[in-house]
């Protein structure tokens, strides 16, 4: 019986990414080209790069190397829809076309392409999710350094176990492409549901290199974006603390009430102290709109899916 080689699908989403995308392509074809000569995965593996909506040369560069190389493929939206569901895209997209496992990774490549072959390994040896987990911040400012600290930190606490430095760098079989399909919901948060399917998982390391050429697509809100979906979209601990808040804050008030009461009856002494009670209106109040804020994030969710928009819309495929 012959050596079994998986086809591998390595998943490129790109938004405004003329200057790097060739240079991208030209690298993973290598990769893929020295794991077939190793006989690690099938020569029919490609590249598949979907095109969020940019509004440069990025759609060109891909159709014109579509054309030179049968091996690279391409979706273009017909405008901006977002990383995630680029990502998203891409892997329906594999799974369509046909492969046995999909690799994710960014267009400026700052992940190391080579660790590609570690993560065929892991799948080799029966996993079906393989997880990057980057081995240091160094490239990072200390913001960025910070803030992605705090993320995956809460996103623990609140339930979603999301290891430490993991990103959107990873592969994924072909049976957790088929589960990811049974999933309907339009804003999916992939590290999240990747993590929490439970199939069997594997972590590989990696090193992150400076970006080669353009600028990072992620800025602060888009981030904090991201953040919140994957926060109201894998844990109701918020709204539970929302809940325990609303208990102790009645607690506090009845008390208050109480001592009020006590002191006008016995003490014939009403309470002063304006400035204390501005403070304490003050503080509730806060208390009470960032709960809301946070309900709202919920109700949100909630709209968004209801509408039951499309995910996004290809405006053209390269198979």
């Amino acid at each position: 019986m012959s050596e079994f080689k998986p086809i591998l699908a390595i998943v490129v989403p790109c938004y405004n990414e003329e200057l790097c995308v060739s240079s991208t392509v030209d690298k993973l074809l290598k990769v893929i080209s020295e794991l077939v000569n190793k006989n690690k995965i099938s020569e029919k593996s490609y590249i598949y790069l979907v095109d969020d909506g940019s509004a440069d040369n990025t759609w060109n560069i891909i159709c014109d190397m579509h054309k030179n190389c049968s091996s690279v493929k391409g979706l273009k939206f017909i405008r901006n829809f977002g990383n995630q569901k680029a990502l998203i895209a891409g892997y329906e997209a594999v799974r369509n076309i046909g492969c046995d496992c999909a690799v994710s990774i960014d267009a400026d490549l700052q992940q190391d392409e080579w660790a590609i072959e570690k993560f065929i390994d892991k799948f080799t040896d029966g996993a079906d999710i393989v997880s990057g987990i980057r081995n240091s911040r160094k490239t990072d400012s200390f913001f960025k350094k910070t803030t992605a600290i705090l993320f995956y930190t809460l996103m623990n606490i609140l339930g979603a176990k999301i290891p430490m430095n993991h990103s959107d760098y990873r592969l994924v079989s072909k049976r957790a492409l088929d589960i990811m399909e049974q999933y309907p919901e339009k804003y999916m948060f992939l590290r999240g549901f990747f993590n929490e399917v439970g199939l069997k998982t594997s972590y590989v390391n990696f090193d992150v290199k400076p970006r080669m050429a353009g600028e990072s697509k992620f800025n602060f809100i888009k981030l904090m974006g991201l953040a919140l979906n994957g926060i109201t979209s894998f844990s109701i601990v918020p709204l539970r603390i929302i809940s325990v808040l609303g208990f102790l804050m009645a607690l506090f008030g009845f008390v208050v009430g109480a001592e009020t009461i006590i002191e006008k009856i016995f003490f014939n002494n009403t309470p002063n102290g304006w400035a204390t009670t501005i403070i304490l209106l003050c503080f509730f109040g806060g208390i009470q709109i960032c709960c809301l804020g946070i309900i709202g994030e919920y109700v949100g969710q909630v709209y968004r899916e209801v509408k039951g928009r499309p995910r996004y819309i290809k405006e053209t495929e390269l198979k």
